[in-house]
């Protein structure tokens, strides 16, 4: 979900996850002008189901969305091993500018990004 008021993207992954989602995802965000904001992406729901192939897409589309800096902070949250290695994986690809860190609770989340 994007919030523009708030100036906030909260994102609630929860089932298999397949690259197509994924890409759909960047892709709000680029349209609707929300790269800036800090996004917290929940998947402690997540079933990833992506190749490796699958995570070097998903590496270099963020690596083009540095045309689109500043980019704002992620805050992702994961309790199962499949789900933080995908996030791990993702957060070392993308060579972004900005803060890129992995919880296991939303609340930590969501204090690292000062949403309450």
């Amino acid at each position: 979900m994007i919030n523009h008021e708030r100036k906030v993207v909260t994102v609630r992954a929860h089932g298999a996850v397949v690259l197509e989602e994924l890409l759909d995802y960047f892709d709000a965000l680029v349209v609707q002008d929300a790269m800036g904001y800090p996004k917290l992406f929940d998947a402690r729901e997540a079933v990833p189901h992506l190749s490796d192939d699958d995570v070097m897409v998903l590496g270099a589309r963020i690596s083009a969305y540095a045309a689109f800096d500043p980019r704002g902070p992620v805050a992702a949250v994961a309790t199962t091993a499949a789900a933080s290695a995908i996030l791990q994986r993702y957060m070392n690809l993308g060579n972004a500018d900005r803060p890129m860190r992995l919880f296991t609770s939303v609340e930590e989340a969501r204090a690292w990004l000062k949403l309450d």
